[in-house]
């Protein structure tokens, strides 16, 4: 009679230990296909994107009195700086659709061709500066809170600073300066799909004294505007 009694009840202990077995594969799958919860340090970094671009230079033409003659010569000085293709690099920060902040930063080099009318009887330069340009600029970025067709438009404007650094060999000998500046800039961007990465293209405008390295001669007082089209990809961290 004692063991009639034992083998039912190891039957079900063995039965219910397989059962345990079984079920363990499925109740990790289910573990692993439940997200983890995101904690609020990634979510602060998921609002970060990073973005590289080729960026077209284009500077409108400045004329003006030079100053060091001014009052005798009235001599006049037409700056025509040379179009090129410079980098700018984008770091942004989008708090909500409507609220973000970036940090810019330019690079370019181009010739800042110079003419006189009429010539000064000796001349005090001839031809033009090979200029390196740095553009260091903080600004607010907005963001419409809906996409048309998964493409997002974006605005944003800032300021802050240009430095303009003569280079050694094609310089002139000019001295390097800082001209502050403002913006503005549109454009649209999208992701790719299920990616980090995506694409951004815009165009932005610079505005800005004309560059006169210190210089009377080289001093007219008038304002400038680079247009910037560009391209390129960003990443979300």
């Amino acid at each position: 009679m004692p063991i009639s009694f034992r083998r039912p009840a190891v039957a079900g202990a063995v039965l219910a230990l397989l059962l345990s077995l079984l079920a363990l594969p499925a109740t990790q799958a289910i573990a692993q296909d439940t997200p983890a919860p995101t904690t609020k340090f990634e979510q602060f970094l998921e609002r970060f994107d990073l973005a590289v671009s080729g960026a077209g230079n284009l500077t409108t033409t400045a004329t003006g009195i030079e100053q060091r003659d001014a009052a005798t010569t009235h001599s006049t000085l037409t700056i025509k700086p040379s179009s090129t293709v410079g980098e700018l690099a984008t770091l942004r920060y989008t708090a909500k659709p409507w609220v973000g902040f970036e940090y810019n930063f330019g690079n370019a080099r181009y010739t800042e061709d110079y003419t006189f009318s009429p010539p000064f009887s000796q001349p005090v330069l001839v031809g033009g500066a090979q200029t390196g340009v740095h553009e260091i600029t903080l600004g607010y970025v907005a963001h419409p809170p809906h996409t048309f067709y998964g493409i997002q438009p974006y605005f944003a404007l800032g300021g802050g600073t240009m430095s303009f650094h003569p280079t050694r060999g094609g310089g002139q000998g000019l001295p390097f300066q800082y001209r502050a500046a403002y913006y503005y800039s549109v454009g649209v961007e999208g992701n790719f799909p299920d990616s980090h990465f995506g694409m951004r293209a815009g165009f932005r405008q610079l505005i800005y004294l004309a560059p006169d390295f210190q210089q009377n001669y080289l001093t007219i007082t008038r304002r400038v505007r680079t247009s910037e089209p560009n391209i390129g990809f960003f990443v979300r961290f």
